[in-house]
């Protein structure tokens, strides 16, 4: 990819009379200006994104999150939350600078137990279903359902307050409209027309989270289009359905040969046996593809986003990461998880982290110390608890 081209300036006013030369007054001195020698591009910096952590680091810092919040009955998970975000951010350097995550863990735990209220009757009134059960369920579901995009935008609010850089936070604007017409309208939509404007609703929703987005007085610009969230979509319903295909065709092919009289076997089970096999063989391929296919989708959105970003007309990033090889890690990191009974968690956050970083580059026409400081109001944890807790995944 080459260097992106930035935002330029808007020009200067003109008038319709002639510019006045006043160097030479006298016969000329009413004569135009002679026109200049055009501008020189400017000097575009490049700031690779680095990442420090390391995985043995991380898991003696997770395991003792993991213990405390088992041995508090999970109060102790804002702070487990908080120390998790501040060693992935601490780690992540730009231009000789880290990140900062400033959350107030007391905050999330206010919030974390509202949430928590809700959600425990919710889940008790499912299971026990006393009497007047459904009213509760049905409030309970519902006001989640309204409130959805709001949480949402509250979330987005308290993330980027609580993300610093060079001393500087960073901010969200968006209003409840927008977020109301981006994971609300959008979402049915999707559901509406069976997927077919989910690539758009994927679209509303990243312009939404990228458009709002601020870094002191400095705003940011998508330059994303809509068929680019079409032609990511595509490819990964062509992922899952040439999968199948492929798979398909030998499972039908054995299951028809073990069906038929086998000379070789005097056993009335084989054909049976044969067919279940290949039925769970085939189940577990779709999983896999369908998970690969949800992993590309994210990793090519994430490059997407971070190729169509600006900040201030002076500040672009760009990525260069494979979209096949975070879905490849995403899939294998899960695997390794399952098999480790969950003890390979810090590897593969390390793992991914390392990778994504690794392949992100800060692009600036102008010194990254030069942006405004902005005031930051206090911003609700509730957003930020409620998209936890229920693990909604917000990144880009």
């Amino acid at each position: 990819m080459s260097d992106p081209t930035f935002s330029s300036p808007a020009p200067e006013r003109q008038t319709d009379a002639p510019a006045v030369n006043l160097s030479k007054p006298g016969r000329d001195s009413l004569a135009p200006d002679l026109p200049t020698a055009p501008t020189p591009p400017p000097t575009i910096s490049t700031y690779p994104v680095g990442f420090t952590g390391t995985s043995g680091e991380f898991f003696r810092l997770w395991i003792v999150n993991t213990a405390l919040t088992i041995v508090t009955l999970g109060l102790y998970l804002p702070w487990a939350r908080v120390r998790t975000r501040q060693y992935f951010y601490g780690h992540t350097w730009v231009d000789g600078q880290n990140f900062e995550y400033t959350a107030n863990p007391l905050a999330l735990l206010r919030s974390y137990l509202i949430v928590s209220a809700f959600f425990g009757a919710y889940t008790l009134a499912t299971n026990l279903q006393f009497q007047g059960w459904e009213w509760v369920v049905g409030i309970i579901g519902v006001g989640f359902v309204a409130l959805y995009p709001w949480l949402v935008m509250k979330s987005m609010r308290f993330l980027a307050a609580s993300t610093a850089h060079r001393g500087l936070n960073f901010r969200f604007h968006g209003k409840a409209g927008g977020a109301y017409l981006a994971y609300g309208v959008a979402n049915i939509a999707a559901g509406l027309s069976s997927g077919l404007a989910l690539p758009w609703a994927w679209y509303m929703q990243r312009r939404y989270q990228v458009e709002h987005a601020a870094f002191g007085r400095a705003r940011a610009t998508f330059r994303g289009d809509v068929g680019n969230f079409y032609v990511i979509g595509l490819t990964a319903l062509g992922l899952v359905i040439g999968a199948v295909v492929v798979l398909a065709v030998p499972l039908i092919a054995g299951f028809a040969l073990l069906s038929s009289n086998n000379p070789f076997s005097d056993s009335t089970d084989v054909g049976f046996l044969g067919a279940f096999a290949g039925i769970a063989v085939l189940y577990l391929a779709f999983l896999a593809a369908y998970s690969l296919s949800w992993q590309y989708i994210r990793g090519a959105t994430l490059k997407l986003v971070l190729n169509s970003l600006e900040l201030g007309g002076v500040v672009r990033t760009r990525a260069t990461f494979s979209p096949w090889m975070l879905a490849w890690i995403g899939l294998s990191n899960a695997a390794v998880q399952v098999l480790t009974l969950g003890l390979a968690t810090p590897w593969a956050a390390v793992r991914r982290s390392r990778y994504v970083l690794g392949g992100i580059e800060v692009l600036a026409i102008a010194s990254l110390d030069d942006f405004a400081a902005d005031a930051t109001p206090g911003e609700n944890a509730l957003g930020e608890a409620a998209t936890e807790l229920l693990d909604i995944n917000l990144g880009f």
